[in-house]
């Protein structure tokens, strides 16, 4: 979600078949709210960490089964796509594995990956709103966490 800007349900709903190639270069294919269709260049961290996530998943899943699958009960991966409530569960306990006491949602990951694309002076929020399969940018920009940034320095800079 982060490197593609993907919501989701959208991330949950990709088959193994949604990463492709397109002239030899690493695709992702989502099927945002309303029905909108969006193909994105895969990240390069995000080639390894799905290239490492099939690995784990044994043997090579089906084209048109679910990407992202549910664990059996003894914690190998089902053939059962993740459902949503259990995709927040899952980031909740890594986040406080790492060390990570703020609450996170599945969004969390959107919005850093919008935030950070938006960090760059060349890049436009046109642009933004495509990669994260938004109609208008008003909904775009709601995820846009660059003015929540304060520096422990402003903060001093109260009254002391």
């Amino acid at each position: 979600m982060t490197y593609s800007f993907a919501g989701v349900s959208a991330a949950l709903a990709m088959n193994v078949k949604d990463v492709f190639l397109t002239d030899g270069r690493p695709w992702l294919r989502m099927n945002e709210k309303g029905g909108k269709v969006v193909d994105v260049p895969r990240h390069h961290h995000q080639k390894a960490y799905l290239r490492d996530y099939v690995a784990a998943v044994g043997t090579a899943p089906e084209r048109d089964g679910p990407l992202f699958c549910s664990l059996n009960r003894d914690g190998s991966l089902s053939r059962r796509r993740l459902v949503r409530q259990r995709a927040w569960e899952m980031l909740r306990r890594r986040a406080r594995v790492a060390g990570i006491s703020t609450d996170v949602c599945n969004q969390s990951f959107r919005a850093k990956g919008i935030t950070a694309y938006l960090e760059n002076p060349e890049v436009r929020v046109d642009e933004a709103q495509y990669l994260a399969g938004r109609a208008d940018p008003k909904t775009t920009k709601l995820y846009d966490r660059r003015a929540h940034r304060v520096s422990l320095d402003e903060i001093k800079r109260f009254g002391t």
